[in-house]
């Protein structure tokens, strides 16, 4: 989705916590869409905060026209600081929570916490109501929000394409 918003940018980002475990399947998808989109993908990591700087620093150097940031619980703690960064560069950023565009990012494709959240609940209702919890059936998120702010789209001097505009779920304006 981010291609079809920069679709003459050559190079693109992920920056992922290289701590988190899940990190290798968002590199690993990122490459596949970077490969059929035929644009170069550069990797980059932060863990900390002070990495951060770094990371955007290497983004800089590396000319990206766009960034992906990959799920993590250290990079949501940093979302208003990675959205301005990434506005500081003015660079095109999906994200994959909504909070990150309510916050003032470009767009975000992911699950939604709040179901996240609901799902805990009803697991706990169950165990507390006699459940064995290794008795309850492993549960994949299936509801995906997909958010663009055209607010920071206009800062950044991008058209959203009207294919993705059918697509969002929320138009922040």
């Amino acid at each position: 989705m981010l291609h079809e918003l920069v679709p003459k940018a050559a190079v693109f980002a992920i920056l992922v916590n290289p701590n988190n475990p899940t990190a290798e399947s968002d590199i690993d998808a990122a490459r596949t869409a970077a490969r059929s989109a035929n644009v170069e993908l550069i990797v980059v990591n932060a863990a900390t905060e002070r990495s951060l700087e770094t990371a955007f620093a290497t983004l800089v150097q590396k000319r990206a026209e766009g960034l992906i940031i990959g799920d993590d619980p250290f990079l949501i703690t940093q979302r208003d600081r990675i959205v301005a960064l990434a506005a500081s560069l003015a660079l095109p950023t999906a994200y994959f929570s909504r909070e990150f565009t309510q916050s003032g990012g470009l767009m975000s494709y992911g699950t939604s916490i709040a179901n996240g959240y609901r799902q805990v609940g009803n697991y706990a209702g169950q165990i507390l109501n006699g459940a064995k919890a290794a008795d309850l059936p492993v549960v994949q998120p299936t509801n995906f929000d997909f958010v663009i702010n055209l607010k920071t789209a206009k800062t950044l001097g991008l058209t959203v394409p009207q294919t993705l505009l059918v697509r969002a779920d929320e138009v922040i304006e």
